[in-house]
């Protein structure tokens, strides 16, 4: 049995991991036969956001206990996290991914990635191990992969101009495709960079999790 390691930003679509593509995650690993286990970092998030009025609050989170939430305690800290142990990895999206593990949200192009991901996925790439990104992980790649790696984020112009400034090679996509480095083992998916609903995240995703167990 193939095994996928998840890494979680938080809980939450504007402070965290997006919800809907972590469980998407999650349910197409399962149904494809492979197993998964969560990781986190365990410190601070950036900030937390209320979800209901989309203001930011005076609490403070962690986030290895806010991506607890989605993982139903089944969840380790990042820095456990080791490419022996796992044929793949993959990030779903949210602010979370560009928070907390970079801060692409607040410096686009001038952004730095957290050490704790990167010595994670670095691991996973020297290992030559697939990963995948979805919504706005993506951001992480140019700290990652070498320059010219393909990846999408959808369609949006300025934040894959802020991509291809790093290194980046953007590739438009829409909602139900997928965007495939051959050469870096590296496959992304919109998501809810561009779903309208749950069914649209829903096809990328599948195609996203299939596409890195036939790589692994």
């Amino acid at each position: 049995m193939k095994k996928v390691a998840v890494i979680l930003s938080g809980s939450g679509v504007y402070d965290g991991a997006e919800i809907n593509e972590a469980v998407l995650t999650l349910l197409h690993i399962a149904k494809q036969g492979a197993s998964y286990q969560c990781f986190a970092p365990d410190r601070e998030q950036m900030h937390t956001i209320n979800h209901l009025t989309g203001e930011v609050t005076v609490e403070k989170r962690n986030i290895l206990v806010e991506s607890a939430r989605i993982a139903r305690g089944e969840i380790s800290p990042l820095t456990e996290l080791s490419p022996v142990d796992f044929d793949a990895v993959v990030l779903p999206g949210g602010f979370g991914a560009a928070k907390n593990l970079c801060d692409f949200a607040i410096n686009g192009k001038d952004a730095a990635i957290s050490p704790d991901i990167k010595t994670s996925l670095l691991d996973f790439s020297d290992a030559n191990k697939p990963i995948g990104y979805m919504c706005i992980a993506p951001a992480l790649i140019p700290h990652i992969h070498p320059k010219q790696t393909k990846l999408t984020i959808g369609t949006d112009q300025d934040t894959a101009n802020a991509i291809e400034q790093v290194g980046g090679v953007h590739v438009n996509c829409s909602v139900t495709d997928i965007v495939i480095d051959e050469k870096e083992k590296v496959v992304t998916t919109p998501a809810y960079m561009l779903a309208q609903n749950l069914v649209e995240a829903d096809e990328g995703i599948e195609k996203l999790i299939i596409a890195l167990l036939d790589m692994a």
